[in-house]
């Protein structure tokens, strides 16, 4: 079994993505998220990650404890396609990314994944499915977290 949809998650004071170098998407304090699907991931599992997502406490409050959500924070999530987190790279020096789902499958996941976040009431940027990206951001802590719906 391949592991479950994967997310990248950073805290950031500020994000943008710039869409083949003419659009650029940004937010201010909140979460970049670089979104990976499997192959053989459901919508269940991006469900899942989903509803996680903005209740993890990853902020601080006033005596610097992780004890503030994304909406606690009123902070706002960036959500970046990210193919390459299926990476194998056990053999050879190119990594193998066969672990991740083709764009028919993944863009929809995708999709669903920033719905919900939306649904939770999390105001959410993203970038474009499977276009030429550039990604700009200010990570607050540092706090990266690599999640991974098998885990949770």
């Amino acid at each position: 079994m391949i592991a479950g949809v994967k997310a990248l998650v950073q805290r950031v004071s500020r994000a943008r993505v710039t869409i083949d170098g003419r659009e650029s998407r940004e937010i201010g304090r909140g979460l970049a998220v670089f979104l990976g699907v499997g192959r053989d991931d459901t919508e269940e599992q991006a469900r899942r990650l989903a509803e996680k997502l903005p209740q993890l406490r990853l902020f601080s409050n006033d005596e610097g404890k992780f004890d503030r959500s994304l909406l606690d924070e009123k902070g706002s999530a960036l959500v970046v396609s990210q193919f390459t987190l299926f990476a194998d790279a056990k053999s050879g020096r190119r990594p193998d990314f066969t672990a991740a789902a083709k764009p028919p499958q993944a863009q929809p996941l995708y999709e669903r994944f920033c719905g919900l976040l939306r649904e939770a009431g999390v105001t959410v940027r993203t970038g474009e499915f499977g276009a030429k990206m550039v990604v700009e951001l200010i990570n607050d802590g540092p706090v990266t977290l690599l999640l991974d719906t098998d885990q949770l």
